[in-house]
């Protein structure tokens, strides 16, 4: 980790200008014409500057000071006048209008190819956290740094044209101001180093936000509301909270001398060395040699002082620019890394058949990264077309892991799964997944209508039927049918005043309405009713389980009541298959599945109607 920040920090050129040329090519595909408007307005900026700053002052005082005509000057006044606020009032336009405009569309674009990566990458990414804080970092900070390229080089392009106007203004004053404005390029290499050091510790820094962001949601968050007034937790955060503060200080005072002597260094070569050194020349020139002896008029002195100063800074100002493209192809570098990633986890080219198949589960063996222990192994079962599977067990057994390998979010690392002995890594990853309706244990409220949270898509002519068929067959509609606005009624209130915030249990009934929902051949359910009371779980799954008689279904669920009703059940036990078999099987074979079911009798004493194989 240590060598890759290394390589970072010294960068080579050549890896600079191909993540400044990358960050422009992306400006110029997201919003094309905005990266010559962005020159046009910079070069006009830069004229107008020198117009107004320079050469209106050189030509009143020196005029006046020559005795030139008074008319002549108000002329030049005048013309200049108008055209600096016909220049003006385009480029606010310019800026208030057509700029915004285009600058959304970039960071939209950006924001899309980043989205659609993410799409695309494994779940086995996420468990990485270096790949994870490289993840974090290009969506912090892609669109900032390809919009700072174009900063830097529109303030270049405005700099160049106003530097190069005043050094000619200045050359044809005295040849030797030019000296005082080329040496602020010697300091340069300062800012370069500082700006080195200010990536470290933004990197380094990032981890230390995240922590205290994290710590500010469990105090601000509903989820956490509970517990966090419960027994010492709100002193633990706070405390974890001081532990951020004390981390920064520290990264503080690791990268804050170097940089504090650096800008020192910097600043002093242009403010001292460079503009007070040329005051004292055009000073003396002025006042003590005089115009008319070979020395300056007194428009030329103003000129030099005011335009001097700023030439450093342009100066300056350019050579921060020029450190800057270094400072944002160290992240642009992060923002390509992670675009240029390429998934292990593909797809094939075949489509899945319509109506599913048989599902063969062969060998299959899997271990999260880092874990010593494999969640699964050696796991081998049939799930027979349009077969009521249930999987149940401890916590830890591997059952959630089971159904993971199972919509190919991840791969195993032996072992195969097929569908009527076709490997589902030949199917295509969206045809695969498409084919399963899945209710996951730590389900989301989109801030999105009723519909929209169960269709999980845009509203089509003749979706009111269907979502209410679903949320009836779920057990939710009528709590829906009391909202002002019905099934059009936005859920949370994030976005909507008056939005509606529903109950834990009723959250999983509108989850649960997707399966009625969806015609696929596929239904996974991993804890699906955790929520419900045994009564209203058993009804649930016997309501589901007729919604879903030609489909496959396979359900999680720690209640086994829910069992009864299945085909076939499943036992886990530390990531291995230990029984399988109908309900009724099992409890005759008395083993660990009898001893579980007997324990959590008292739920569903007198359901014990499931069947035989």
């Amino acid at each position: 980790m240590k060598k890759d920040k290394d390589k970072k920090k010294k960068a080579s050129l050549k890896q600079t200008l191909k993540n400044n040329v990358f960050a422009l090519k992306t400006v110029h595909k997201a919003a094309p014409g905005y990266i010559a408007i962005y020159f046009i307005t910079s070069l006009l900026n830069g004229a107008l500057w020198f117009l107004e700053g320079g050469y209106l002052i050189r030509q009143v005082v020196n005029g006046l000071e020559q005795g030139n005509d008074i008319n002549d000057t108000l002329t030049f006044v005048i013309v200049l006048g108008v055209f600096s606020v016909s220049v003006s009032l385009f480029l606010q336009f310019m800026y208030s209008l057509v700029m915004p405009v285009k600058y959304r569309r970039v960071d939209f674009y950006i924001e899309k190819k980043l989205f659609q990566k993410a799409s695309e990458v494994e779940l086995r990414c996420y468990d990485d956290p270096e790949f994870y804080d490289n993840y974090v970092k290009a969506m912090d900070e892609a669109s900032n740094r390809v919009m700072s390229v174009m900063d830097s080089i529109a303030n270049l392009i405005s700099g160049l044209t106003s530097l190069s106007a005043t050094s000619l203004l200045l050359f044809v004053i005295d040849p030797w101001l030019i000296v005082f404005g080329v040496l602020p390029l010697a300091f340069g290499v300062f800012k370069r180093l500082d700006n080195i050091a200010k990536h470290s510790f933004d990197v380094e820094n990032k981890k230390i936000k995240r922590r205290i962001n994290y710590v500010k949601r469990t105090y601000y968050l509903n989820d956490y509301a509970k517990e966090m007034r419960m027994g010492g937790m709100y002193g633990k955060m706070l405390s974890d909270l001081m532990g951020t503060y004390r981390s920064y200080v520290e990264l503080t005072k690791k990268y804050g001398v170097r940089r504090a002597v650096y800008g020192f260094l910097q600043n002093f070569g242009v403010e001292v060395v460079c503009t007070l050194g040329a005051t004292f020349y055009s000073v003396w020139q002025a006042m003590v040699v005089g115009g008319e002896n070979g020395g300056m008029y007194v428009g030329d002195c103003i000129v030099v002082i005011s335009s001097i100063s700023v030439i450093s800074s342009v100066l300056g100002n350019m050579v921060q620019r020029l450190a800057k493209f270094g400072e944002d192809a160290l992240y642009i570098e992060d923002i390509i890394s992670f675009l240029n990633y390429e998934p292990k986890l593909k797809g094939g080219k075949e489509t899945i058949p319509e109506d599913g198949g048989r599902i063969k589960v062969k060998n299959l063996t899997f271990s999260y990264p880092g874990s010593d222990e494999p969640a699964l192994k050696d796991i081998d079962f049939v799930w027979n077309k349009g077969e009521k599977l249930a999987v149940v067990g401890s916590n830890g057994s591997g059952k959630t892991t089971l159904v993971k390998l199972l919509l190919r979010l991840y791969d195993p690392d032996e072992g195969q799964i097929l569908i009527d002995d076709t490997d589902i890594r030949n199917y295509t990853l969206s045809s695969y997944r498409g084919a399963f309706t899945t209710v996951f244990q730590d389900f989301k409220v989109f801030s999105l209508t009723v519909k929209e949270n169960v269709l999980l898509r845009e509203i089509k002519d003749g979706d009111d039927a269907l979502v209410k068929n679903a949320l009836v067959q779920s057990g939710l509609y009528e709590k829906v049918e009391s909202f002002e606005k019905g099934t059009d009624t936005v859920l949370t209130r994030e976005f909507d005043d008056r939005g509606e915030v529903l109950s834990v249990g009723q959250q999983q009934k509108l989850h649960l309405a997707r399966v009625f929902a969806f015609n696929s051949p596929f239904v996974l359910l991993d804890e699906p009713s955790s929520a419900l009371d045994p009564v209203a779980e058993y009804k649930m799954f016997e309501n589901m389980l007729k919604a879903t008689e030609n489909k496959s279904v396979v359900f999680i669920s720690h209640r086994l009541s829910s069992a009864v009703l299945a085909d076939r059940v499943i036992m886990m036990e530390k990531g291995r298959i230990v029984e399988c078999g109908s309900h009724n099987e099992l409890m005759r074979l008395n083993g660990k599945y009898a001893a579980m079911f007997e324990r959590q009798a008292h739920n569903y004493i007198g359901s014990e109607g499931g069947k035989d194989e």
